[in-house]
């Protein structure tokens, strides 16, 4: 039986699921408001569950793959209607996130089926607060968007990029929060300059969960690393996004030979690069963006397969993380920032960039974009990106792609 599982796991999952036989495949007639109601210990789940990890002294189980909210989630109900279905119950969103219709698709689930609310694991951020009174508006916001009384899990400072931000106000408010159930846990995210601010978090006893940018090509960081120890050490659940890595989009003889080599092993490189994190038991889970059911599903299998990857896979990841190196932003914002300190955003610019190019989210870039200061948009095309360059640990081309951005997002 556990073969026979092992193989639907793998080659046989996504063919098991594809586009063409939805029909035969999902539960036709089961509401999320039906599964509410099953009795979990009299009753075998229909499909393969996720395995759970602890998310760090909480103790709380979660499964080790979310579903990314970053996206309309209005317009797409599917994926969180059939996430469930293999005990994806994690869902992960923000204040900011497509202008809030992440939170009101999230909503539409639990006004439709309240009982259901207890059977999800719901984490937000309170994106772009910056003081406790913005936390505290955004928060009653995401509440009253998802039809919710509490959040599971709350990330008070979205995005933190220098550890002097996590202040004893914010400790403060994290331990009121929870003190009036409107949250049961708090987090914090990061995006650049992780590892000093994961060193920081590692030393404070009231952040519970972080979250930060963590994939294959930044398994050789080891200053990272480093401080993802002392917070796993410290107990704190460590949630990794971006796990696929992905930079500057460009299709390269590198892409093809990663493509092919995970293809003969049954396996997807995307499905490698998540398989990669989630082998690292230092991690609770990965976040990942699902925008159809191919994509949930192909997620699900990486999560199901208990196929270890080998030194020649590893080997892989780290040779094509190195020819591609100078396409992808490591998020070392510091560097940057202490080459050119009157042009603060670089590393802000190369993700926007990504966006637009990798993901696809040209609107949400564009709207980015904007958000920098009008100074100092009117100064990126005149500003010598030279010592930035220079410094760059990545070999970034910063030059020519601000250029590039100022023309695509502008």
């Amino acid at each position: 039986m556990k073969e026979k599982h092992n193989k639907i796991n793998r080659r046989n999952f996504l063919k098991t699921v594809g586009a063409t036989s939805l029909g035969s495949v999902f539960a036709s007639a089961d509401s999320i408001a039906a599964q509410s109601q099953t009795n979990d210990t009299a009753k075998k789940p229909k499909y393969p569950q996720v395995p759970k990890r602890k998310m760090g002294k909480t103790g709380v189980k979660v499964p080790c793959l979310c579903v990314g909210g970053n996206q309309d989630l209005i317009a797409n109900q599917i994926v969180l209607r059939k996430a469930p279905q293999w005990g994806v119950y994690y869902w992960d969103t923000a204040h900011n996130y497509t202008g809030g219709n992440s939170e009101l698709g999230i909503g539409k689930i639990l006004a439709k089926n309240p009982k259901a609310r207890k059977k999800f694991f719901i984490a937000s951020k309170a994106s772009g607060a910056r003081t406790v009174a913005d936390v505290e508006k955004r928060l009653q916001t995401s509440l009253k968007r998802m039809n919710t009384d509490y959040i599971d899990l709350y990330y008070g400072y979205h995005q933190c990029s220098n550890p002097a931000f996590l202040t004893n106000e914010l400790k403060e408010w994290a331990q009121s929060a929870r003190k009036r159930k409107l949250i049961l846990h708090f987090g914090i995210s990061t995006h650049q300059n992780m590892a000093d601010v994961l060193a920081a978090a590692a030393k404070l006893d009231w952040i519970e969960v972080v979250m930060t940018i963590y994939n294959f090509r930044l398994m050789q960081d080891k200053k990272l690393n480093a401080a993802i120890d002392a917070c796993h050490k410290a107990g704190k659940g460590i949630m990794a996004i971006k796990t696929l890595g992905m930079g500057q989009k460009i299709t390269t003889d590198e892409d093809k030979k990663l493509t092919d080599h995970f293809l003969q092993r049954g396996f997807t490189k995307e499905q490698a690069k998540i398989k990669a994190v989630l082998e690292d038991k230092r991690f609770t889970a990965v976040c990942v963006g699902m925008k159809s059911i191919r994509e949930l599903s192909s997620n699900v299998a990486a999560a199901l397969d208990k196929t270890k990857l080998t030194q020649a896979d590893t080997q892989a990841l780290t040779e094509y993380a190195r020819a591609t190196c100078d396409g992808y932003c490591a998020g070392c914002a510091n560097i940057c920032n202490s080459a050119l300190p009157d042009t603060p955003y670089i590393s802000d610019i190369m993700r926007y960039l990504m966006y637009h190019k990798s993901y696809g989210e040209h609107e949400e870039a564009k709207q980015l974009f904007a958000q920098i200061p009008r100074k100092a948009r009117n100064k990126l095309l005149s500003t010598d990106f030279s010592l930035a360059e220079a410094r760059c640990p990545q070999h970034l081309p910063i030059g020519r792609l601000v250029a590039e951005a100022a023309n695509k997002l502008a």
